[in-house]
């Protein structure tokens, strides 16, 4: 066991000891003390007609290494086209800041007719995320 984490072990025997009535609070983090932070689509993309916008917003979460949204993050999440067998080009603004650990992407729409797209999410500190797979169809006259 490396020494740092049996001196946190046993920091938390002697405050247990001491106050039985404490709460401990515990955690998963990366050598070197800083949290791991990955990406969820908290709002899937949806199908749409090729050229509308995406609708609802797609929404993209920072997550901490327990899966809770981390309200402290507040740069810029991007997201691009990962799937693609149709060659769509992805137009709206593809890199908002988060706010509260959420980004909010309003006016993404796909231009071309196909199934299968995914989105994928990236963020600086943060594992990347892919959404599920939506289709794009055939606009009506």
């Amino acid at each position: 066991m490396h020494p740092m984490r049996l001196v946190s072990v046993a920091l938390a025997i002697a405050l247990a000891a001491c106050d039985p009535t404490a709460t401990l609070v515990t955690g998963i983090i990366q050598e070197g003390g800083t949290v791991r932070r990955s990406l969820a689509f908290a709002a899937q993309p949806a199908g749409a007609e090729a050229g509308d916008i995406l609708t609802p917003a797609i929404l993209v979460a920072v997550q901490d290494s327990l899966g809770n949204t981390d309200p402290t993050f507040v740069g810029n999440v991007t997201v691009a086209l990962g799937a693609n067998l149709s060659g769509g080009f992805l137009d709206g603004t593809k890199t908002v800041a988060a706010v509260s650990g959420v980004a909010s992407f309003g006016n993404l729409s796909v231009d071309k007719v196909g199934s299968g797209y995914t989105l994928v999410a990236s963020a600086p500190g943060a594992a990347p995320a892919a959404s599920a797979s939506f289709t794009i169809i055939e606009p009506r006259p």
